[in-house]
């Protein structure tokens, strides 16, 4: 893999493996705030905490912890709104620390006081929980999501953010939309940046009932699926 740069200047990585770009070719920065931290982290902050049946520390598992980006933005939206967050993550193939050292997400953020917690998080070790900041703890797990055992009914928010269905199609099927939709709570979301309608189509099937969203720049669409209180 290899840096490259995306419109809106912010970096990310292409997968000479997967022949493809870890984020949109429009901007990195852009497309995860858009998908991840407006669509899923601000709105479960809106609608999910505060239900009797919910606790008060936003939980979200990251499906693809790749560059750090999703999880840097979510330590950075935290620490503004004050909210407390438990951040879960899986990654197949981890990306080495001499190309972390050289992503200018911290940069183009103007904000440098999140390098270091942009670092820690790769250089924690795995499958244990860290405390990054005051609201911000973070566990991450080297493995394939296939096998990972994942717990039932914990986390509000999935961020699920594979490589595209053409390109990773074992990561977009009904049985680990079943296991994702499992994890989630009560009221609990899974935003991502795929709006295919197969892919809604293996959601509806999982259990989810799916809602079409405004994509970010580059993309008309995105998707919300919302887990279904009658199963």
């Amino acid at each position: 893999m290899y840096i490259i740069t995306t419109k809106d200047r912010s970096h990310s990585l292409f997968s000479e493996e997967y022949d493809e770009i870890y984020h949109s070719g429009n901007g990195a920065i852009q497309e995860s705030t858009h998908v991840f931290i407006k669509s899923g982290f601000d709105y479960a902050l809106q609608n999910l905490i505060g239900e009797p049946a919910l606790g008060n520390t936003l939980k979200i598992f990251e499906v693809g912890f790749g560059t750090g980006l999703n999880a840097l933005l979510t330590v950075i939206a935290a620490q503004k709104q004050g909210a407390e967050v438990y951040y879960e993550t899986i990654e197949r193939y981890p990306v080495s620390l001499e190309v972390v050292k050289e992503l200018n997400y911290t940069q183009l953020l103007e904000d440098e006081k999140y390098r270091p917690p942009f670092h820690s998080m790769h250089l924690s070790t795995w499958n244990a929980v860290h405390t990054i900041t005051p609201f911000f703890s973070f566990k991450k797990n080297e493995d394939s999501l296939l096998d990972f055992q994942l717990p039932q009914g914990v986390f509000h928010i999935i961020y699920f953010d594979a490589f595209a269905p053409e390109n990773q199609p074992e990561m977009w099927t009904v049985d680990v939309m079943k296991k994702l939709y499992q994890s989630l709570q009560p009221h609990g979301i899974l935003v991502s940046y795929c709006s295919k309608s197969a892919f809604r189509k293996t959601l509806v099937e999982a259990g989810f009932d799916v809602e079409k969203l405004q994509g970010p720049p580059g993309k008309r669409e995105m998707v919300r699926a919302h887990k279904r209180m009658t199963n």
